[in-house]
């Protein structure tokens, strides 16, 4: 096969794993956790700069309790039931709502950050490849990005290279933190076909 046949395939498969860890509501810290497959790996992976063996594929289906064929795209994907809220990190009980289904290109995801009397605490930072969009919905969204601190409120956004540490938290008391997440591939933006005209 071509070498730029190769890299296809592997960017194919990446995708793939992306795609499937993310409906199962998983960070890569979390799917490194499950499978014991070192982090550096399993993004390299993902981001198609590495072949994946059978070994660590298995390691991957298990995990995520699919086949080795629907991770291989040799089969499509089991059908899944209406989307429905997945806990994505038990500790601090957000839950995400998947609202696209297929494999590759932006995916978009709801996270509601449930409502918290205590003090909120700078919100844990993390990096990876890729662009996000946010748009909040409701209550207050404290934004960690890199050394600066924002919070954000119902209807406004933001849009950031997740290469810059990042992280939310719930910045209000008494109520939950509704925003919408859109994330891409590295490189990939919004392209606006209608703008407001002044009048």
């Amino acid at each position: 096969m071509a070498e730029d046949g190769i890299a296809g395939v592997l960017a194919a498969m990446g995708d793939r794993l992306r795609a499937v860890r993310e409906r199962h509501g998983h960070s890569l810290t979390e799917a490194s956790r499950a499978t014991g497959v070192c982090l550096s790996t399993l993004s390299r992976v993902e981001n198609g700069r590495r072949k994946p063996n059978l070994e660590l594929l298995l390691h991957l289906a298990r995990a995520y309790g699919v086949s080795l064929d629907e991770l291989a795209g040799l089969a499509p994907a089991a059908p899944r039931e209406a989307p429905r809220p997945v806990p994505r990190r038990p500790a601090d009980g957000k839950a995400v709502l998947p609202l696209t289904r297929y494999v590759g290109g932006l995916h978009a995801h709801k996270h509601v950050l449930p409502a918290t009397d205590d003090p909120p605490q700078r919100p844990r930072q993390v990096s990876h490849e890729g662009y996000e969009w946010l748009c909040v919905l409701s209550g207050r969204l404290w934004l960690a990005l890199g050394e600066h601190d924002l919070v954000l409120t119902a209807g406004e956004v933001a849009e950031f290279d997740t290469r810059t540490p990042h992280g939310v938290a719930n910045a209000g008391r008494g109520g939950p933190a509704e925003y919408l997440i859109m994330f891409g591939p590295q490189g990939e933006r919004l392209r606006p076909r209608v703008r407001p005209t002044a009048g």
